[in-house]
């Protein structure tokens, strides 16, 4: 197998500013999946039905509570599920996609080994996908920029989905001021 970087016993730090804008661009990943999670609670809430009975809430309630251990993908899956089943729900596919898209920066920039480049307003992300693919492309801070606005973007729009069900998309555990 070939070596993708350098020796892995060779460790770099992150100039300030380049970490810091990485470690946002991480933390947005979190909102998203947190505003995931709330969507898919909110759009199966607002389909159930009101009167029923406390072992048939508290089945959901537990099937609810897994999400909190699934993967991004996965929950790009049941949100997209969960859409199916709520009609009148525009650009399903749209927000399914692009959510597919920025699931791929999550796991590069939250995955990758960091290697400086001759440019020194790059960092190479040493990265193989679960495809095989090499990342060969160095990012500066501009692509960590984008990254973080596309993902805050695509955030809006799948709080919109929430807030059309009707429903707050409180969590288990939320105070309900």
């Amino acid at each position: 197998m070939a070596r993708i970087g350098a020796p892995p016993e060779t460790h770099y730090t992150l100039p300030p500013e380049f970490a810091a804008a990485l470690g946002q661009c991480v933390a947005n990943f979190g909102w998203l999946e947190e505003i995931i999670k709330r969507s898919i609670y909110a759009l199966d809430r607002a389909r159930l039905a009101d009167d029923l009975t406390q072992e048939e809430l508290q089945t959901w309630l537990e099937h609810i509570g897994h999400l909190a251990d699934d993967s991004m993908g996965t929950l790009i899956e049941q949100l997209d599920a969960a859409m199916r089943r709520h009609p009148g729900l525009r650009d399903r596919n749209r927000i399914t996609d692009r959510l597919g898209e920025i699931r791929l920066y999550r796991n590069l920039l939250c995955h990758a080994s960091w290697r400086p480049t001759e440019d020194k307003t790059t960092w190479h992300p040493a990265f193989v996908s679960s495809k095989g693919e090499v990342q060969d492309r160095p990012l500066s801070l501009g692509d960590l920029d984008r990254i973080r606005a596309e993902t805050v973007e695509i955030g809006t729009r799948v709080l919109r989905v929430m807030r059309a069900t009707g429903e707050q998309g409180y969590w288990a555990g939320d105070d309900e001021a």
